[in-house]
């Protein structure tokens, strides 16, 4: 019952008020019910007395009189008037001029007199004389009986109003109409209501039926089961709230997904780490140790332990290095003095700074530079870090005698800078990710790097808005590095 709880109190809501509304219904009814079947019943008694009323003048003007009662030996007038009541399903009054009451009923003549009347009753006689005719229920008294009474002037054919018709009907049959109306209203609304229930409790199961799936969806959510989904298609309030709810569960499994990978990121970041710092340490180590025991006497060995170790600090020295430049570049709170430059002065800035690099190889740099300036938005010497990174990895793997060629061109709204060097190419298994932090081929050109230097200059890449991508091929020996830079106006760069 608990779990169908909002169910319940739906269907406990959907009753009270179909019961409230029920009950108003009834009232209304009864009312207006009882208010026309008087009216209906008041209107039959007006159109019984207009017509008996037409009867008795035409009956006396027969007879060729216009009192009452008529001569006794052409007519036994009370006899008339049973006739009229038997005729008219009614108690049937004649009044005359005088004020004098016939009627059939017994000891009536001798015991009731007009006076006798109540003051409302002779107004219902009085506004007939008028002719007019009226009703109302002032008899009640005088018949000892709730009755409702009609009073309509008998008009003789040159317009003389020579009596009344009143007309008497008991009130106590519209009084049973009205009953018998009401007791099959209320067995009416008691059929309703019990449909009503059963529906409202269907409805409502209904309507709670999403709102128990969205929270099996939201408690599996809470137990880390990102992968649910409400199921629910609805074109209203809880069916955007379903969808909400899939829609949270689809981000919350993409941020688990993320965060996985963050973590399976983190964890290779720091065994990287500890592969990278686990070598120079051992062999700094093992040399201390054989220099302190005394194992190494002789002085040429010594001298070239103690090389081995000046070697070891320094790869030690740039792999903390470049740590701590890629962590500083992987902070967003890390500042870079972003300005106006020329994309062609860093590119010659690195063009001479290589050239002292490649001697020892006698690698030939080339460049292919526009003499008008390109202008980007960026750090020169971030940038340069960039591209130096880029030309630095093109010469440590060129042959020697090789050829180095840097380039820069305009595209639409780009600069489009270019590395390409003709060494031994990088694999198609490689290349993908060739940029990630501590990923190294496996080539003797690599002993002596960290894995660092594309992942620094990606990130000064990403750091600028640019793109940084690689080719390569192994058939036929070329790779060629390309970062893509946005343009800004020239009139920046404040040039003379």
């Amino acid at each position: 019952m608990r779990k169908n709880k909002i169910a319940a109190e739906l269907a406990g809501y959907f009753a009270a008020a179909l019961l409230v509304f029920s009950v108003i219904i009834g009232i209304i009814f009864a009312f207006l019910f009882q208010k026309l079947n008087v009216e209906h019943t008041e209107k039959e008694l007006e159109y019984k007395a207009s017509r008996i009323a037409r009867t008795v003048a035409v009956f006396l003007e027969g007879i060729g009189t216009r009192s009452f009662p008529p001569p006794p030996q052409k007519m036994n007038f009370k006899s008339y008037i049973d006739n009229l009541n038997e005729l008219s399903m009614c108690d049937v009054w004649i009044v005359d001029k005088n004020f004098n009451i016939f009627t059939s009923r017994k000891n009536m003549n001798e015991d009731f007199q007009y006076m006798n009347l109540p003051r409302d009753a002779e107004d219902v006689i009085k506004t007939a004389f008028k002719g007019t005719t009226s009703a109302n229920k002032s008899f009640n008294s005088v018949l000892s009986a709730k009755a409702l009474t009609v009073g309509s002037p008998i008009i003789s054919s040159d317009g003389e109003t020579i009596g009344v018709v009143l007309l008497h009907s008991p009130v106590s049959g519209t009084s049973k109409s009205i009953e018998q109306g009401i007791t099959i209203l209320v067995f009416s609304i008691f059929i309703a209501l019990v449909l009503s229930a059963l529906i409202s409790v269907k409805l409502s199961l209904n309507f709670t039926k999403p709102l128990n799936l969205m929270k099996q969806s939201a408690l599996k959510l809470a137990n880390g089961d990102y992968s649910v989904k409400t199921g629910i298609q609805r074109n209203d309030e809880i069916g955007e709230l379903a969808h909400i709810l899939d829609e949270l569960s689809i981000r919350l499994d993409e941020a688990s997904r993320e965060s996985e990978k963050l973590e399976k990121l983190r964890r290779e970041y720091v065994a990287n780490i500890s592969h990278e710092l686990k070598t120079p340490i051992t062999v700094i180590r093992g040399s201390l140790e054989a220099l302190c025991d005394g194992v190494v006497k002789d002085d040429q060995m010594v001298k070239d332990y103690h090389l081995q170790m000046l070697s070891e600090s320094k790869g030690l020295e740039r792999l903390v290095r470049d740590l701590l430049e890629l962590s500083r570049l992987q902070n967003p709170d890390f500042a870079i003095e972003m300005a106006p430059l020329n994309l062609c002065d860093v590119v010659k800035d690195v063009q001479k700074s290589c050239c002292h690099l490649a001697k020892d190889k006698n690698v030939q740099i080339l460049s292919n530079l526009p003499e008008q300036p390109f202008a980007v938005f960026g750090d020169y010497g971030r940038i340069r870090q960039l591209v130096m990174i880029i030309a630095d990895n093109a010469i440590k793997f060129s042959p020697e005698n090789g050829t180095v060629k840097i380039s820069v061109k305009e595209e639409t709204d780009e600069y489009i800078l270019s590395v390409e060097d003709n060494g031994k190419g990088i694999s198609e298994q490689d290349l993908p990710y060739v940029f990630e932090r501590f990923y190294k081929t496996k080539s003797p050109e690599n002993k002596n790097g960290t894995g660092l230097g594309l992942a620094i200059a990606k990130e000064i890449a990403l750091r600028h808005g640019a793109k940084l991508f690689a080719q390569s091929s192994e058939e036929n020996k070329i790779t060629i590095f390309t970062a893509v830079f946005k343009k800004c106006p020239q009139n920046l760069l404040g040039e003379d």
